[in-house]
């Protein structure tokens, strides 16, 4: 049986369209698809993200037995500072990637939740004698976001001056609403962002108070399916674990360049990173492609370059910023540079694209 947001319901009296997503009954959208899309690329939106696992770290040894499993540097983090890792096989696989933030006597992991269960196995096989305990909050807090050019000002009416973390996964504790919650600087579609953290028994309340606070302001805050958040994100050239990403991708192929350290200490799968970097070499690299017409492609349909396929497609989706089609897929290395032609076969169907760096939008592009 499929699992549900705490906020359900509310996303049912809001008008939402359900639909099924890796075990999740997840709201599609809330009745227009492009007009929460440009609620985002223009103003703000608000994401449920309480699909999300939280993991707690406490004891002694957490930050070094953290900093041994993940790919970024833990031991450098202080209070009030977060990072983007993934945890690592012995082979350099991706098993997951998370947000680590460093809090007063705690660390805090945030990650895709059907992931929370292989990465808690994961862990238990390496904490033999560390004085680490982790504890599981998944359900205990959800996760909304907040997402847009105009999130920042959005907080503003709500916090003190100098409250707004400025820099990307930094974190604090405010007060919304009533409630305690930890805001972290966090982009998810290529907009400025922020992600709140909070008690699920105080959600409804902070959303009340943020569509209260909203409307009195001006802001016309719009909740965001998942439709336009695969929109949102593809266009922003941001890999999702489970289309995207897996266990069968090298951190470096998966262009995951902001979630490794090379200067940090050992760490499990480093020594297959470190022999890539050496090298300079990997076989396949997931990079962007606009395609011809108007139709998106599909996930696993072949790239080929002339006669010989070269890679397979991940995402894809029509984008409103371009109006084209745009696709995200591994493609061997020797045709990864930006302006290449190759072709797209669907069901013996042909469509013709370019390989695009990313992302292919951004505030400053």
């Amino acid at each position: 049986m499929a699992k549900s947001s705490p906020l359900a319901e509310l996303h049912r009296s809001n008008g939402a369209e359900f639909g099924e997503e890796d075990g999740w009954l997840l709201p599609r959208h809330f009745g227009d698809p492009l007009q929460e899309y440009q609620a985002v690329r223009s103003g703000v939106g608000l994401l449920d993200l309480c699909h999300r696992a939280l993991l707690r770290f406490t004891g002694a040894d957490r930050v070094s037995f953290l900093h041994g499993m993940v790919s970024n540097d833990v031991k450098g983090l202080a209070t009030g500072e977060g990072i983007y890792a993934t945890f690592l096989d012995i082979k350099g696989k991706v098993l997951a990637d998370a947000r680590v933030f460093c809090a007063s006597e705690i660390l805090l992991v945030d990650l895709w939740e059907p992931l929370k269960e292989k990465i808690l196995a994961h862990l238990s096989r390496y904490l033999i004698a560390d004085d680490v305990e982790i504890a599981d909050l998944t359900g205990q807090y959800g996760i909304l976001s907040l997402q847009g050019p105009k999130a920042g000002l959005f907080l503003d009416q709500f916090l003190s001056p100098g409250e707004i973390p400025l820099k990307e996964l930094n974190h604090c504790t405010v007060s919304l609403g009533g409630a305690e919650v930890r805001l972290a600087r966090c982009r998810r579609t290529g907009e400025e962002g922020f992600d709140l953290l909070v008690k699920t028994g105080e959600l409804l309340p902070v959303i009340a108070r943020l569509e209260e606070r909203g409307g009195e302001r001006g802001f016309s805050l719009r909740w965001i399916g998942t439709q336009a958040q695969e929109t949102l994100r593809v266009e922003a050239g941001i890999p999702r674990y489970g289309a995207d990403i897996d266990e069968d991708n090298l951190l470096l192929e998966a262009g995951l360049d902001q979630a490794v350290s090379f200067q940090k200490g050992c760490y499990l799968g480093q020594e297959v990173l470190e022999r890539i970097r050496s090298r300079g070499h990997i076989n396949k690299k997931l990079v962007g492609m606009v395609l011809e017409g108007k139709k998106v492609a599909r996930r696993n349909d072949t790239i080929h370059a002339g006669e010989k396929e070269i890679g397979r497609v991940t995402s894809s989706i029509f984008s409103p910023a371009l109006r084209r089609p745009l696709a995200l897929g591994y493609i061997h290395c020797d045709y990864i540079q930006p302006g290449t032609p190759v072709t797209i076969i669907h069901d013996g169907e042909t469509t013709s694209a370019v390989v695009s760096a990313l992302p292919f939008y951004g505030p400053s592009l």
